[in-house]
């Protein structure tokens, strides 16, 4: 097999002598868990031309096969969520309760995906018959081609190798190559054998879902002249190294990249009332998960005076959260980031002492003045873990300017007094310049799998502001449109054609016209029992602030933790390494 020629104009900078073998540890002993080998250029090359050779295939399936290929492989990953569970504790230590719910959550994500692509609307279809002021215009969105997914570490099942990226994908009719996350290689290895095993068994192509290992493979795999698209979900420095590396091919391709940064929590005037509520919130969603969220609070910004901060602090010195981070480099990556936030002039208001063995690391509340959040302040960087930084503000003016000073971000929150609060207004339309989702009396952390999820943001948060990686417009990512005119309908894709074989919902002369019947019925059946569904699909339990009882919900970050929300009476009575790290 002759190699597709190379891009000759590649990085000078890439490092060399890499190892060819990776392993996975254990973050809670270090202990090795599994030793892979690596693939080299000619691997890699042939891996991205099965996937080619693929593409048509996919493609070309309606929206219906596609869905059933998606279906198959959330009942394998079901059947094996024990084992797959298992695999994944020992390499992230999460615990069998989060990784038991999680595996769950993707099986549901696999289903929601194939639901929206069984209903077709991300088709896009649409038909301007020929009059006499002009011709026959049909236009529908098509797939790309062979995209690479780079998976995040805080997530093995949900934003991993059959995460959002891979499932959405597929849907859209791409095929997809998973470059392995190097702290999940079992847990990689294992759910891709399942994946490929369902989709052989319902007769989907041979590469529609292949995977690589290694730093150097996945630099392969991105300049491929083959590949069409990167989805990738982790931190700032690997998703602009993979934008960077894009742009050095001759053809540019989209990077999607989900990078994360500081999500602003603001406390109104009138909130800081219910400063106890806040306060244990807050603690609650920082340290979810040793703060490995990418829509983690990060900065909260309160009224000056108030007791917000302390109630946070109490919170922490009673919980006192432990727990190890995912892997020795981002433990080490969370030290580092400390320390560059204690000496841009923030101020340590209480911490966790002993965390425990392994990766464990501190609990940190920090406090800093307004006027030390500048341009190019640490303050204003994401540092992945379980840290907070609270800033006081004077007044509505002086926190709207501190919210002028702020990056864009995946999610901004307002903790409020009630639907009543005369300051709500004004924050939700600040706020909506400033992120991909905007949150009131509910703490972010959590991100569920629906029709209408955005799970993106303004840049530095992703590299592609308008695209989302969660929810049904996650397709759009991974199609393009394309207009045809004056072509007859055999020639025509099948979506176009007169006929509607595949049922899909068309505008046709400018007037929508829902699915067939029978379609829309079986899309909607599917849609019930996907990723919006309640019941054993539950990824885990939603935490109210008080720390009261607990509901499942499925396809929902896990814990995900609201506010209480008082009325005006209530309000009286009671005031990867670093490089692949979020998700």
């Amino acid at each position: 097999m002759t190699a597709i020629a190379m891009p000759t104009n590649l990085p000078t900078n890439l490092p060399t002598n890499l190892p060819t073998t990776e392993t996975s540890h254990d973050p809670t002993t270090g202990e090795p868990v599994l030793t892979v080998a690596t693939q080299g250029p000619d691997q890699v090359d042939a891996v991205v031309r099965a996937s080619l050779a693929a593409a048509d295939a996919v493609a070309g399936a309606a929206p219906a096969v596609r869905a059933g290929w998606l279906e198959a492989i959330a009942d394998a990953v079901t059947a094996r969520a024990g084992d797959l569970a298992e695999v994944a504790d020992r390499e992230t230590g999460l615990g069998r309760a989060r990784l038991d719910a999680e595996v769950l959550r993707c099986a549901a994500q696999l289903r929601f995906y194939a639901a929206v692509a069984r209903e077709g609307g991300f088709l896009d279809v649409v038909i301007d018959h020929a009059t006499t002021a002009q011709p026959d215009l049909r236009r529908m969105r098509v797939p790309l081609g062979p995209v690479a997914v780079f998976g995040a570490s805080n997530f093995p099942f949900a934003f991993g190798s059959l995460g959002n990226d891979t499932a959405s994908a597929l849907a859209a009719g791409c095929p997809v190559v998973v470059k392995a996350h190097p702290a999940h290689l079992a847990t990689h290895a294992l759910l891709l054998r399942t994946a490929t095993e369902a989709l052989a068994a319902v007769g989907a192509p041979d590469g529609a879902l292949s995977t690589v290992t290694g730093f150097s493979a996945g630099t392969e795999l991105v300049v491929h002249p083959a590949l069409r698209a990167v989805a990738f979900t982790g931190s700032q420095q690997a998703g602009l190294a993979l934008a960077g590396l894009s742009a050095t091919r001759p053809v540019y391709i989209p990077v999607f990249a989900e990078m994360g940064t500081v999500n602003p929590v603001v406390v109104t005037s009138a909130a800081q009332a219910q400063a106890a509520i806040v306060g244990a919130g807050c603690a609650d969603s920082f340290t979810m998960g040793m703060g490995q969220f990418c829509t983690k609070p990060g900065l909260v910004l309160a009224p000056r005076g108030s007791a917000i901060a302390d109630e946070i602090v109490a919170s922490v010195q009673r919980h006192e959260p432990r727990g190890p981070l995912l892997t020795t480099g981002i433990a080490g990556a969370y030290a580092a980031g400390i320390d560059r936030l204690i000496a841009a002039g923030a101020m340590t208001l209480t911490y966790v002492a002993e965390p425990g063995q392994g990766t464990a690391v501190s609990v940190v509340v920090l406090a800093a003045d307004a006027e030390l959040l500048q341009p190019r302040s640490p303050l204003l960087e994401e540092c992945f873990g379980p840290v907070v930084v609270v800033v006081e503000y004077d007044d509505a003016a002086h926190r709207d300017y501190i919210l002028s000073q702020l990056q864009g971000c995946l999610v901004a929150t307002v903790m409020s007094d009630g639907p009543q609060d005369p300051e709500l207004p004004g924050l939700v339309s600040v706020l909506t310049g400033l992120a991909g989702r905007v949150v009131v009396d509910e703490w972010p952390t959590g991100v569920a799998t629906t029709w209408a999820q955005h799970h993106g943001g303004p840049w530095p948060s992703t590299t592609a502001p308008a695209a989302t990686s969660v929810g049904s417009g996650a397709l759009d990512r991974f199609t393009r449109p394309v207009a045809y005119q004056s072509i007859t309908d055999a020639a025509l894709p099948v979506a176009l054609r007169t006929d509607n074989a595949w049922g899909l919902p068309r505008r046709l002369d400018g007037i929508l016209s829902p699915a067939a019947p029978k379609r829309a019925r079986a899309a909607r059946r599917t849609t019930k029992t996907a990723g919006t569904s309640r019941g054993a699909t539950a990824e885990t339990s939603k935490t109210k602030a008080t720390g009261a009882s607990t509901t499942a919900k499925s396809a929902a970050v896990p814990s995900k933790t609201r506010a209480k929300r008082p009325s005006r009476s209530a309000a009286a009575d009671s005031t990867d390494d670093a490089a692949q790290g979020t998700a």
